[in-house]
């Protein structure tokens, strides 16, 4: 069965599951942990993201975030692509470290915003990387302790979740540690892990009713929230998509850009590595993937080359990004 396209637009709430190639280990030590709490610090700071949660084990990481402008696809290429080659050099590895999709899931913010927040921070504790829930206060690998002040995060969006406990700070962190202790008996909650009709309409007793007529078609594994939010959003990311047939034509793209660098199609097509070349190549992925809306796997065959190696050098065309956008004006 084909994978569906992700869900996304600007200010949506997302829960984000990272998990290593064939469940290895992802972080080895504190160092590891640190490189992507930085990387993932930059996207907050820069207003990619804003995080609300966090969690990191040993071959898997969660985040429950809110976009901003820039696409989640782009905000996790960059601390996915970035971690993966630090790693792989503190390491002295090679290869894929993490599975080929991260998983993300569009929340229903009022429904489940709090929900996950306890869920997703009581993950060390449930995997005994902590062993209770007065460590788990001071874990530093969790936006828990954030929230409880006990390590600085500056960067963590924690008054929003605050506020939701109380009007004054210490009253607010102690209603909330209340509430993240009163998870801990609830154990591993199934609607959070995955499952469609499942998660979108809150357990097994549910299903049966479910496949029946209308409501059939209500549930979507890539939304958390009830029947009326999945129909909500799916209509509405509907009206918004632009129509594939508004795109201008991968071949129009590379027509426009070796006109410009007079670059030979042909060489463009066959994945050459020579500097002009190269440069053509960044033009045309960055206008076809960021500019245009195309999938990566579709521009890299057209251009000869691996869907990473597109990505890449659509983020290299961003650099000099005002030269490739005039040529779609």
């Amino acid at each position: 069965m084909p994978r569906q396209a992700r869900l996304d637009s600007p200010n949506t709430l997302h829960h984000v599951m990272v998990r290593g190639l064939e469940r290895r280990v992802i972080f080895t030590d504190d160092v590891d942990r640190a490189d992507f709490v930085t990387r993932l610090a930059t996207l907050a700071e820069s207003g990619a993201l804003t995080v609300y949660a966090w969690a990191l084990l040993p071959n898997h990481a969660h985040l429950l975030v809110r976009t901003g402008g820039r696409p989640l696809a782009r905000s996790m290429r960059s601390l996915l692509t970035g971690y993966a080659g630090a790693f792989n050099r503190r390491h002295k590895r090679v290869g894929h470290l993490f599975q080929n999709r991260y998983k993300s899931i569009v929340v229903e913010e009022e429904s489940y915003l709090l929900e996950l927040v306890r869920y997703l921070h009581l993950n060390p504790l449930r995997a005994k990387v902590v062993l209770d829930p007065r460590a788990l206060d001071r874990y530093p690998w969790t936006g828990h302790s954030a929230l409880l002040g006990t390590v600085a995060r500056s960067w963590q969006t924690t008054w929003e979740i605050l506020a939701r406990f109380g009007t004054k700070v210490g009253r607010a962190r102690r209603a909330y540690r209340d509430f993240v202790a009163a998870g801990v008996p609830l154990g591993r909650r199934l609607e959070f892990q995955g499952g469609g009709l499942l998660r979108s309409h809150g357990g097994w007793a549910a299903v049966a009713a479910l496949r029946r007529g209308r409501e059939a078609f209500l549930a979507d594994e890539r939304i958390l929230g009830s029947s009326e939010f999945v129909e909500a959003l799916r209509e509405s990311l509907q009206e918004a998509a632009p129509s594939p047939a508004a795109r201008r034509p991968l071949a129009d793209l590379i027509a426009r850009v070796c006109a410009a660098t007079g670059c030979s199609p042909t060489a463009l097509q066959r994945g050459s590595r020579i500097a002009p070349v190269a440069r053509a190549r960044e033009g045309v992925a960055y206008l076809a993937i960021e500019v245009e809306g195309y999938a990566g796997r579709a521009v890299a065959d057209l251009l000869g080359v691996g869907t990473p190696s597109v990505y890449k050098a659509a983020q290299r065309g961003r650099v000099t990004s005002r030269q490739w956008d005039r040529l779609v004006r």
